[in-house]
């Protein structure tokens, strides 16, 4: 079981990691003026710092045991952790396969793991949701935004 503090500290610290990364980054890229206007870096590096200072107010708040549910002992139950992991791994799986498979195909077996596989719509329905979505993907990204998602190793194998 994860006691709520934990998760609370934990969240704080990995949101503010993420802040500290944006930071970094942005002043990489350049924060300021420059005779072209305001450089690439500094929109990030204003928001960077916002996500660190809520960081910091959420990790002192976890820490400290602060707050109106700072009394319950446990955030997230067996059968809570269980369902977000129904959620969590096929989508740790759909970044993983992108690389390989392509968005495409990688994006009809993530709706479909997540709506057929714990039984919340039927199979079919789901394979239904789950041709629709890279279908919908390719005419918005590909036709009219004229981006091209990732197509990955099995479609470079095809000639694709």
């Amino acid at each position: 079981m994860i006691s709520r503090r934990a998760l609370e500290i934990a969240a704080g610290a990995l949101t503010g990691i993420f802040g500290v990364v944006v930071v970094v980054s942005s002043i990489d890229n350049g924060i300021g003026w420059s005779s072209a206007g305001v450089d690439a870096g500094t929109f990030p590096f204003l928001t960077g710092i916002i996500i660190v200072l809520g960081s910091l107010y959420n990790l002192g708040q976890g820490a400290l045991g602060r707050g109106t549910l700072a009394m319950v002992r446990v955030a997230v139950t067996p059968s809570e952790l269980r369902r977000l992991a129904g959620l969590f791994v096929p989508a740790a799986i759909f970044v993983a396969v992108i690389p390989m498979v392509g968005m495409y195909l990688a994006a009809a077996g993530y709706v479909f793991a997540v709506l057929a596989l714990p039984k919340r719509q039927p199979v079919l329905r789901a394979l239904v949701i789950a041709a629709v979505t890279p279908l919908a993907l390719y005419v918005v990204f590909e036709r009219m935004f004229q981006v091209t998602l990732p197509h990955g190793a099995l479609a470079a194998a095809f000639g694709f």
